[in-house]
């Protein structure tokens, strides 16, 4: 299992080794795609964690819950693959599916400037949470918003009206109050 070539930026992380599974060697995954499933269609992945990174492929892999249980070759021996917990799964940018329409992949998202409908800078999409209703933007500060609040706004189309992923903002139609 070699370290990879793909440069760091280009990697995107799609779930993550949480411990092994039976006797054989095999690991439990936390997939981060939807339906969590959609892991398994990508054979080559590479493995994170901290400055470590491992080219491995994946043989077979299989749901079990709400988690995939995973058998990587040339991985054979429960220790050694206990070894490879907390390792993130990640995948070359190039690899994800196109998505048509106004259809964002969560990633694409991170980073945009969010300005509210009178033109307030209100911050940048940190990051996403996935409720049971709909996904929330965690939007936080920077030295160009209006004020140093972090604020959590529903992705859902009431509250986002335009995305330019060119420009690199999110149009809301948000309470600079709230």
């Amino acid at each position: 299992m070699n370290a990879t070539s793909a440069p760091a930026e280009d990697l995107i992380v799609i779930g993550k080794i949480v411990s092994v599974h039976g006797v054989r060697g095999d690991v439990k995954v936390y997939s981060f795609t939807d339906p969590i499933g959609n892991l398994l269609d990508y054979r080559r992945w590479t493995l994170r964690r901290g400055e470590e990174v491992k080219q491995v492929e994946l043989v077979k892999g299989r749901l079990q819950g709400k988690i995939l249980v995973a058998t990587l070759k040339g991985l054979t021996d429960r220790e050694e693959a206990r070894s490879y917990a907390d390792f993130e799964i990640c995948i070359p940018r190039s690899e994800l599916p196109p998505l048509t329409g106004e259809d964002y992949y969560w990633f694409q998202r991170q980073g945009l400037t969010v300005i509210n409908q009178l033109g307030l800078v209100l911050g940048r999409v940190d990051h996403l949470l996935e409720t049971g209703a709909n996904d929330v933007l965690v939007v936080k500060p920077f030295d160009g918003s209006l004020d140093d609040r972090e604020r959590l706004l529903p992705y859902t189309d009431p509250c986002v009206l335009k995305v330019d992923l060119d420009a690199g903002v999110m149009h809301v139609e948000w309470d600079a109050d709230f």
